[in-house]
């Protein structure tokens, strides 16, 4: 298995231990979870089930298919035939009997998967779920059931952050991140695609570090080829990925899609009043509850910008995956089936690689920050611009704010080669580097270091930056 060693070796203490456990793993929807638990416990799970989509099916309906489901998969895995249960109460009071009748003394492992979608409305799904831990389960010390869920604001607002039978009960939490650069690295290199690291950014930049994505990548294609055989043909495996992510996960897919795709339109991204206005909603519980299922599915970050107070919270997309798809085929009447190779050198995609960049930047910042040999400083990172959608100079890829009087002042740029600084852009740059000074405390000093692929150019301007920092220092682990 490429990268979760820490989460492994998590898992291996927990299930050695004599004790029952209630495991909790979330993250976003393809990024591993189910994967984790198979490969960690394989041939040592008793009896494992995974709720039903309710992305397409009438709510009305859904308790009883979800109950006949739960049923069908006790019987699969040996239970002997009784009446089907009517409630949660009675398919938990199943599953007791079942492992009762397994228990030779031995650790029993419980995997439920996509817990979220069982919990349909007015299903009792969480009482019945408490009264089956809290009456039995938890007493039960060879007992280890690990539960799962993509829906990550519903794993923290019904399990992790319960407030009544189920409070703190939840003896382990995982959350499940994205790959970043290097074990991306290292799973293409496990299924023998060969890719430059330059190439490996990009895929990043497209798939975001999601293994379901990057696992149909074929070794005897190009990224280019392969992007438009995924994206781009008429039956392109991930061309409606988009709309099956968010009508798996949320609640109001709809709504929480429309916060997506105006968050796209701004680099910066938008304060609680922006997104209330452009949007024409209330602002109310309801926004609220998006905007956080959002968050703790890592679409979206909520920040402050540089030298801003807390009333100018910026919520700004960073999903890459959600990016690459409302930038080139969102609102696309008709796409070229071959539009990745036809335009892999044009100024548009040019222009989103330097956006993405700086994208993968924000999610490799504990690289950056070794690179500085600043990892043990406590730092704030973020954006700033002087005024909204500047484009005056003022404008700042990345700003990192450290408590040991300085700020780091990091340009980003995704080139094919060497960077250069040329006299109007050391202008420009010493003019930001300025207007920054003026911000920021007396005492704290201000570096300027350039974020790029392949490095800096020597010439009379490069003195302008302190630091450079190269595409393969992203490449390190943490």
């Amino acid at each position: 298995m490429i990268g979760r060693e820490q989460e492994v070796k998590e898992l291996n203490r927990l299930y050695s231990r004599d004790r029952a456990e209630l495991v909790a793993i979330y993250g976003r929807r393809r990024v591993g979870k189910t994967f984790l638990v198979d490969e960690t416990f394989a041939n040592k799970i008793t009896f494992r089930h995974a709720g039903l989509s309710p992305a397409d099916e009438d709510s009305r309906g859904l308790l009883k298919l979800q109950l006949n489901h739960f049923y069908n998969s006790l019987e699969l895995q040996g239970m002997e035939k009784s009446d089907k249960p009517s409630n949660w109460l009675d398919a938990f009071l199943l599953l007791q009997k079942f492992l009762q009748n397994k228990d030779d003394g031995s650790r029993q492992v419980v995997f439920l998967d996509e817990l979220p979608w069982l919990d349909t409305p007015k299903s009792g799904f969480i009482r019945a779920f408490e009264a089956f831990w809290n009456t039995w389960g938890c007493h039960r010390k060879n007992l280890m059931v690990i539960v799962c869920g993509s829906a990550n604001s519903w794993m923290q607002d019904k399990l992790l952050n319960n407030h009544g039978g189920l409070y703190n009960r939840v003896t382990y939490e995982i959350k499940l991140s994205p790959f970043n650069l290097k074990e991306c690295e290292d799973f293409y290199r496990s299924n023998q695609v060969k890719l430059s690291r330059y190439d490996i950014a990009q895929s990043y930049m497209i798939f975001g570090g999601i293994p379901y994505y990057m696992g149909y990548v074929s070794p005897e294609m190009s990224l280019a080829q392969n992007v438009d055989k995924l994206f781009f043909k008429r039956n392109g495996i991930l061309r409606d990925e988009y709309n099956r992510l968010f009508a798996s996960v949320f609640v109001n897919p709809e709504a929480v899609k429309s916060i997506v795709q105006l968050l796209y339109t701004r680099n910066a991204g938008f304060t609680r009043r922006e997104i209330v206005d452009k949007l024409k909603i209330t602002d109310g519980g309801r926004l609220s509850s998006n905007l956080n299922a959002l968050i703790s599915s890592d679409f979206i970050i909520k920040y402050v910008p540089f030298g801003y107070g807390k009333r100018e919270e910026h919520y700004k997309l960073i999903d890459p995956f959600c990016l690459f798809y409302l930038h080139f085929i969102w609102n696309q009447k008709k796409i070229n089936e071959k539009f990745w190779q036809q335009n892999v050198t044009s100024a548009p995609v040019s222009a989103w690689r330097g956006f993405a960049f700086e994208n993968v930047c924000f999610n490799h910042i504990e690289q950056i920050k070794r690179s500085l040999g600043i990892s043990g400083v406590i730092t704030e990172t973020s954006a700033w611009s002087k005024k909204e959608d500047d484009t005056d100079g003022t404008q700042i890829d990345l700003l990192i704010s450290r408590n040991d009087n300085v700020v780091n002042m990091c340009e980003i740029k995704y080139y094919g080669g060497e960077f250069k600084v040329n006299k109007d852009y050391y202008i420009k740059l010493l003019k930001r580097q300025s207007i920054l000074a003026e911000t920021v405390s007396p005492k704290m000093a201000v570096h300027s270091t350039l974020i790029t692929t392949f490095g800096l150019t020597q010439n009379e301007h490069s003195g302008a930056f302190m630091n450079v920092i190269v595409l393969d220092d992203l490449f390190k682990d943490k």
